[in-house]
């Protein structure tokens, strides 16, 4: 009887942790268009990058502003997060695939801020299925660009370029952050957004697909129709 009890209490807590979403605050909620800012979530399948416009970045100031302001020209800006290693390689994923298990499965792995200027607005021309467009108020949009900037290791106080590709504008930033698989490109994303006010399932983040959804559920609630 009692291994029963606690096998259904041990269920218990795991459909709760699966299914816990933090709650937008409300003074932070999403917004429409016209009294907002806009924030693009883009998917690739399996990994999620946010763009962000670039002048309210680098209004804020700080070292994240700082970090935008050494980007080459762009109106915004893409922001992703991932091991340092792994996701700054481009060769094919088939070559990949023991680091990508180095990644996953040792601890304490380096990671790295993406920023990458981009001119233009992302998500125009890409499948609808691979970008949600939404608007969150501007101390939404902070408190995003804040927990951005938390993630940023300051040399001096200043940020630290990683990496970097030839012949791109994209830069790596170190990381105080570590990549696992308990905190994941996906969690790191979803991390961003709750702080920008959208509900979130933190542990079902691991999926891109999680973090689409709760994107897209905040942008129909800020047009009234998620109700």
């Amino acid at each position: 009887m009692l291994g029963r009890t606690m096998l259904a209490a041990s269920l218990g807590a795991l459909g709760a942790l699966l299914t816990w979403r933090t709650p937008p605050a409300p003074d932070l909620a999403p917004r429409p268009p016209e009294a907002g800012v806009a924030v693009r979530l883009l998917d690739n399948g399996f990994h999620t990058d946010l763009a962000l416009p670039r002048r309210p970045l680098e209004a804020r100031g700080g070292p994240l502003a700082q970090a935008v302001r050494s980007l080459g020209p762009g109106d915004w800006v893409r922001v992703g997060w991932g091991d340092a290693k792994f996701y700054v390689d481009q060769s094919p994923i088939s070559d990949r695939l023991p680091d990508g298990a180095r990644a996953f499965f040792r601890p304490g792995n380096p990671s790295v801020v993406m920023l990458d200027p981009e001119t233009g607005d992302p998500g125009e021309g890409v499948d609808p299925a691979q970008v949600v467009a939404l608007a969150v108020s501007p101390a939404g949009f902070s408190r995003m660009a804040g927990r951005i900037e938390a993630s940023l290791a300051l040399s001096g106080g200043a940020p630290r370029v990683a990496a970097a590709r030839p012949g791109e504008d994209t830069r790596f930033f170190a990381s105080r952050e570590t990549f696992s698989l308990v905190h994941l490109c996906n969690h790191w994303t979803a991390q961003v957004m709750a702080a920008g006010g959208v509900g979130v399932r933190p542990v079902r983040s691991v999926l891109s697909v999680e973090v689409m959804d709760a994107a897209r559920a905040a942008a129909l609630d800020s047009d009234g129709r998620g109700d």
